[in-house]
């Protein structure tokens, strides 16, 4: 004669629980490094903030700096060139913006040199460069022409050139990032 067990149900259910703890723990050790893998590289994260010192650029100067492998024009424009932008109707421009808010200081403007139509980088940063119609930034890979405040006044790019965050940390030193 065949002999039934009794089923020992406390044995089972310890069983049951631990088989699942289990596969909770190897499911999220097998799931971590993907999720790991979309936070930011280390190499981002150590250019996510340049500091620049500016005290050696003369009025109606501009240098170029490196911000998140992105070049960063940054001008220092003579009281001619402020007033130039700030008498100009702005309100009808494509992307309106009046010079004031795109400046923190009125004689330091700070903007992303890559221009907004297709990425490419303007002229005009440097001596001898064409500098478009308006005396700013020209891209003559598809004719988008900027005035002195980096704002889109003719050719194909939608927007101005982008102000990245940035503050002054002393009256020489400008934090990008």
């Amino acid at each position: 004669m065949a002999t039934i067990k009794k089923v020992d149900d406390d044995r089972r259910d310890f069983l049951q629980l631990t088989t699942t703890a289990m596969l909770a723990v190897g499911g999220a050790s097998a799931v971590w490094p993907l999720i790991d893998s979309m936070n930011p590289a280390a190499d981002t994260l150590a250019v996510a903030e340049t500091e620049v010192n500016v005290s050696s650029v003369e009025p109606g100067q501009s240098i170029t700096v490196v911000w998140q492998k992105k070049p960063v024009f940054i001008r220092h424009r003579t009281p001619k060139e402020i007033n130039d932008v700030r008498v100009d109707n702005w309100e009808d421009l494509r992307d309106p913006e009046s010079d004031e808010e795109r400046t923190q200081k009125d004689e330091w403007l700070i903007m992303v040199g890559v221009c907004t139509h297709l990425g490419c980088i303007p002229l005009g940063n440097k001596a001898g460069q064409p500098k478009g119609d308006f005396g700013g930034w020209f891209c003559p890979c598809h004719g988008s022409h900027y005035d002195m405040s980096g704002r889109i006044r003719k050719g194909p790019a939608p927007k101005n050139l982008k102000v990245p965050p940035y503050k002054f940390t002393s009256d020489k030193k400008i934090l990008i990032g």
